[in-house]
């Protein structure tokens, strides 16, 4: 069969085959804070996947595999410093939630599972979608409040993250139309095939995507929020995973960063459709404020800057715990012995990377990236107004 040499963009887009599942062995768990709540927040509502899961996908009983022997809790930046303890999460129904919940699961998706379900689209690790959460949400303050009046009240003194959500439903797409056969940089035309469909369906569920997040932000925003958060999407092209599966050799395919600029582009395309909605939804509810947290951009700004900040920058792509080797050695990811799995192992200094297991950051990492977002303006306009230092 005639074997094709693939263009680096749509290599590149193999890699959002990589779901954001949380891993064994997580970084250690920070403990809460204990400082003065700060500008009035008394409470976080935060919906996502596996960037801010602490606990639920475990309690749906739906893990697999690896994920059945962890302790779930993916790092998150929804605390952001405020004063306020770790959120639990909604499915532990003996947690304390007097200073908010955690909806977000692992793996989840903007869209429902039918709504991907109608593309071909297979969502593997739980139906709890956007809209999931956020009938979570509304069913908790029924069950805590007596009246939509009340529940307007403890809103005005809450502050409720929507995201970041919406990256697996693209990497479920891709993951679909996966080539079948080896990564070593050539191609059948089936291949490509496969491929450039991924790519098309992916570009198809941006915009809906999208909907679903401004639509999840309006309802909220309708019950009562008076601060929104809604993230971007991360930089994939400059995350340890993603680098790892492409492995591109042409050095055309990379920014000045080391990031994949195909992966980049598509992040970006999400970002700026999503900042039109967050416009829209500014119009709309002019009382309220409406923040987009620019986690691209922030998370550039970390790299640029990393021996500044403390990090090692010669391993700004390489992933703290993992089992490196094979072609992804020079960003010390294998995607076939993920961090958990035997023969992984934890960097010596974790404190000084960005990446923990070549998904995910480390908690420094979120940690110096909530200092972006909500005190160096990367979250705008401020949805939290900091005492100055």
């Amino acid at each position: 069969m005639a074997i094709a040499r693939v263009h680096p963009l749509l290599v590149a887009f193999l890699a959002l085959l990589l779901v954001g599942t949380c891993q064994a062995r997580p970084a250690p768990r920070p403990a809460a804070s204990k400082g003065a709540v700060v500008d009035g927040i008394t409470a976080i509502y935060n919906f996502g996947d596996s960037i801010s899961d602490t606990g639920n996908l475990l309690r749906e009983g739906a893990a697999g595999g690896m994920m059945e022997h962890t302790d779930c809790h993916c790092s998150t930046l929804s605390l952001i410093h405020i004063g306020l303890p770790l959120l639990n999460p909604y499915l532990d129904k003996g947690a304390d939630f007097t200073h908010g919940v955690n909806f977000a699961v692992t793996g989840a998706t903007a869209l429902d599972t039918a709504a991907l379900a109608s593309i071909g689209v297979t969502a593997p690790h739980t139906n709890s979608s956007l809209n999931v959460q956020l009938q979570w949400f509304k069913d908790f303050m029924s069950a805590t409040t007596k009246s939509p009046a009340e529940v307007r009240e403890k809103l005005a003194n809450a502050l409720v993250m929507v995201g970041e959500i919406g990256g697996n439903d693209y990497n479920y797409a891709f993951a679909m139309n996966r080539p079948l056969s080896g990564s070593d940089g050539e191609r059948s035309v089936a291949d490509v095939g496969r491929m450039m469909t991924g790519v098309v369906e992916s570009m198809f569920l941006v915009p809906k995507v999208v909907q679903s997040v401004k639509s999840a932000a309006k309802e909220v925003l309708d019950m009562g929020a008076t601060r929104v958060v809604i993230p971007g999407n991360f930089p994939l092209g400059c995350v340890p995973s993603y680098l790892a599966a492409v492995n591109e050799t042409d050095s055309a395919a990379y920014d000045g960063n080391g990031c994949l600029v195909g992966l980049n582009l598509f992040a970006q395309m999400h970002n700026v459709l999503l900042q039109q909605g967050i416009r829209e939804l500014r119009r709309s509810y002019p009382a309220a404020t409406i923040a987009y947290a620019d986690y691209f951009n922030a998370y550039v700004r970390m790299l640029e800057g990393a021996r500044e900040m403390g990090f090692d920058g010669a391993a700004v792509t390489k992933a703290c715990c993992s089992a490196g080797g094979g072609d992804g050695s020079k960003y010390n990811f294998d995607m076939e012995r993920m961090c958990g799995a035997p023969g992984t192992a934890v960097c010596a200094r974790p404190e000084e990377r960005i990446s923990w297991d070549g998904v995910h950051l480390t908690q420094r990492a979120y940690s110096v990236m909530a200092g972006l977002l909500y005190q160096k303006g990367f979250a705008s306009p401020p949805p939290v107004k900091f005492p100055r230092q």
